[in-house]
């Protein structure tokens, strides 16, 4: 089956509001300045990074001490296990401690080996080997997130 090329930042109004194709999603949602960044992230794992599209949940659903919550997007193994967390922020947000707490809170339940935070201008990539966080100095592709 030949994978067909994904149709990124399309755009619409409605009602005077913005809406932005998600290509992963397959429907339009509503373009908040997360979802902006949100998308230009997924952009960036699945054209330069070299992620299968198929292995991207966006708005990824996990139980963290009980509690609903969503993770902006996980990328997947061929073999199901989760490889790497990406939480977008707002440009306005400032990445801090906070965002990073936020995103170790989601690793102790999906065991991902990295952690990638970006809000359109700052962003920040963790490795994370024998229970220590490592910062890494580049975004790593598929093929190292697999490895």
């Amino acid at each position: 089956m030949a994978e067909h090329k994904l149709q990124w930042f399309k755009t619409e109004q409605r009602e005077g509001k913005s809406f932005v194709f998600d290509p992963l999603r397959r429907r339009f949602v509503a373009l908040t300045p997360e979802e902006e960044v949100r998308q230009k992230m997924l952009y960036l794992l699945v054209e330069h990074l070299q992620v299968p599209a198929g292995l991207v949940a966006v708005e990824y659903s996990v139980k963290v001490n009980g509690l609903d919550k969503r993770c902006d997007a996980v990328v997947f193994g061929t073999e199901g296990r989760p490889l790497m967390i990406v939480e977008c922020k707002a440009p306005t947000v400032k990445l801090t401690a906070k965002t990073l707490d936020q995103a170790v809170r989601y690793y102790t339940a999906l065991q991902p080996r990295f952690l990638l935070f970006y809000n359109g201008s700052d962003c920040h990539c963790i490795k994370v080997e024998n229970g220590t966080l490592q910062p890494m100095d580049h975004l790593p592709v598929f093929e190292e997130m697999k490895a």
